[in-house]
């Protein structure tokens, strides 16, 4: 089965400018990234999409460096320029992940894979009903549903954060929820404000040095002997970007377009 896994990434980051590339113990953080995901088993291929902005080639130029395939596209248009970057592998599903998660799990993204197909859902997600410490989001979507969503959305949201045209019509597509046993969604390990990039910087000098495979058990153990940390930067908001997005649906609608 064609599984592609497609990296979103940019350093175009108004919150945190340059993130991606900002170092942690020496290298980029998308590199600590793409180490842990190329530990995935359930994907075929992994793609790096970025933007044809002149300020992205650095990142180009690293996933050169790191033998990664890499696409450019819109900066703006992120669900065409992720549609783009699948395209030419005719993949029957894409898995979609975000540069801004230097803790993603691989045994995770796999499962999250395995019970997409296992059920035939058109997409499947551990974010929607999130259950999970954000930063370990996986989405898996049919390549089909994709196309479609690419042909039809028009909302701002739906184009900048690619999938919400498909996982906000249950009643158009088969959608499935990955949930954890426990419910571990306070916490926040993805990087969008300096104090995300303090937070996972701290987690890899604490358990890398020792094991470079460490997983989400060392990091909630690590938490458990340094409880601090669990709410160092709680206090962020969950999705902000995404209810940004729906407030420029607002303004979009209004306008009547």
């Amino acid at each position: 089965m064609n599984i592609l896994a497609i990296l979103q990434a940019r350093t175009s980051s108004t919150r945190l400018p340059g993130k991606v590339l900002k170092p942690i113990l020496g290298r980029p953080m998308i590199e600590r990234q793409i180490e842990r995901l190329r530990r995935a088993k359930n994907f075929d291929r992994l793609i790096v999409a970025t933007s044809d902005d002149a300020n992205d080639s650095a990142l180009a130029e690293l996933c050169a460096e790191l033998s990664v395939d890499c696409f450019r596209g819109s900066l703006n248009d992120v669900l065409d320029r992720f549609y783009q970057a699948a395209l030419p592998h005719q993949p029957q599903h894409v898995v979609r992940l975000t540069g801004d998660c230097p803790l993603a799990d691989p045994g995770l993204i796999d499962a999250v894979i395995a019970m997409h197909i296992a059920n035939g859902n058109d997409y499947t997600a551990n974010c929607l009903q999130a259950t999970f410490p954000d930063g370990l989001d996986v989405e898996v979507v049919r390549f089909s549903a994709l196309a479609e969503a690419w042909r039809e959305a028009r909302l701002p949201s739906q184009r900048e954060h690619v999938l919400p045209f498909i996982h906000s019509a249950p009643e158009r597509y088969q959608i499935g929820h990955y949930r954890n046993d426990v419910d571990l969604s306070n916490l926040r390990w993805t990087v969008d404000e300096p104090g995300d990039y303090d937070l996972v910087s701290h987690i890899y000098e604490a358990l890398y040095p020792a094991n470079p495979a460490f997983t989400t058990a060392d990091i909630l153990m690590l938490l458990e002997k340094e409880p601090v940390l669990r709410t160092l930067n709680t206090h962020y908001v969950r999705n902000e970007g995404f209810l940004k997005s729906l407030q420029a649906d607002e303004v979009f609608l209004s306008q009547g377009q």
